[in-house]
């Protein structure tokens, strides 16, 4: 049985279940356009799976700061060929990293088997999507939309009121769809209209949100979080803080990380749960 299982039937796990990032997109912000072609995106898969991924997330649909809305119709044909493609080299579970119903019951036809939402299931439709397949989600906060989140956000406070939308947003879903907690997983959306201080808010009280009963995963792979605490400008640049962040996320009790560079996060959550 492999991490994602175990996750799903609420077993201990060994380290966090890592789940690679695959954008199909040519603008995301960190690695638009790299994988867009079937030979590019099999060899990317194959790597990840090689690297010691225990998922796979294929995206569509760029979410990154300013990034603008993609039509329907242009979504399906990114993602649809890359499941596809992915599924030719790879028997890793995959996830569906979108917010169109559409795409979701698509993705879920094919075979996906989580769905991986930015807008938390927010959708016309959304719920009965994933009550029909009664797929695993992941619900994510974020305030704003990707053209305005991070023009100037506000809280009053910020670990409270994203643990309060989480929280209902759980209990929503669960009552929609009959999927129990550990099903339902939460993430609390590091850089989705939130500035440095609420994110490192949000990371310093982790376990409030660990508290909520549900898995929690943490994605905080090249974001702009990781380039402002260190100095640097360039997404590769921040691998090794983000393979840090992300350790550490596990350490303060985070069931998955979402990130571009497997084999180092694999490496060191192996070691770190090795010598602790």
């Amino acid at each position: 049985m492999n991490r994602f299982e175990r996750l799903l039937r609420g077993e201990p796990l060994d380290r966090a279940l890592v789940m690679g990032i695959l954008n199909v997109t040519p603008d995301s912000f960190s690695d638009g356009g790299r994988w867009t072609t079937e030979d590019a995106v099999k060899r990317q898969a194959e790597a990840m799976t090689r690297d010691g991924a225990d998922m796979i997330d294929i995206g569509g649909e760029s979410t990154r700061p300013g990034a603008a809305p993609v039509p329907l119709d242009e979504e399906l044909v990114r993602v649809m060929p890359a499941i596809e493609w992915v599924r030719q080299v790879s028997d890793l579970p995959l996830s569906i990293d979108t917010s169109k119903p559409e795409v979701m019951e698509a993705a879920l036809q094919a075979g996906v088997a989580l769905v991986n939402d930015v807008n938390a299931l927010q959708a016309d439709g959304a719920e009965d999507v994933v009550a029909r397949h009664r797929a695993p989600v992941c619900l994510m906060h974020r305030q704003g939309d990707p053209r305005t989140m991070q023009d100037n956000p506000q809280y009053r406070d910020v670990v409270a009121e994203v643990a309060t939308f989480l929280h209902q947003r759980a209990e929503a879903v669960m009552a929609a769809t009959g999927l129990d907690a550990n099903a339902v997983w939460l993430d609390p959306g590091f850089g989705f209209g939130k500035t440095l201080g609420h994110n490192r808010a949000l990371f310093q009280e982790l376990d409030k949100l660990v508290a909520l009963g549900h898995p929690l995963l943490v994605g905080v792979s090249r974001k702009r979080m990781i380039g402002e605490l260190l100095g640097r400008e360039e997404p590769l640049e921040r691998v090794t803080g983000s393979v840090a962040v992300a350790t550490l996320a596990a350490l303060k009790g985070a069931s998955v990380v979402r990130v571009h560079d497997v084999r180092p996060t694999v490496e060191s959550l192996d070691i770190t749960m090795a010598l602790l």
